[in-house]
């Protein structure tokens, strides 16, 4: 099973608001997901993320790719420096 780390949309039409959720990647965007980790409004002026880090490092160490997107809101976030660090201090 190849698990990712994308978005799912919500909100109403033309006011989007997003999950970062994790989910097996034959699932369709917006349905079945196996954990809630954050969530993204991009409407608001700075754009609101809200982060699990911990679960999120938690599935990345376990093998979960993260979308593109996702991938450069957790880089801005400092996640994936954290992800990068953990992942080649132990060597």
């Amino acid at each position: 099973m190849s698990v990712k780390i994308r978005l799912k949309r919500m909100g109403s039409k033309k006011r989007p608001f997003y999950r970062i959720v994790v989910a097996d990647s034959r699932s369709p965007r917006d349905g079945r997901f196996i954990e809630t980790v954050g969530t993204y409004n991009p409407l608001v002026e700075p754009e609101k993320v809200t982060l699990k880090e911990e679960n999120i490092l938690n599935w990345l160490n376990n093998g979960a790719q993260p979308s593109d997107t996702v991938r450069n809101i957790l880089s801005k976030n400092g996640v994936m420096k954290k992800f990068h660090d953990a992942k080649f201090a132990k060597k």
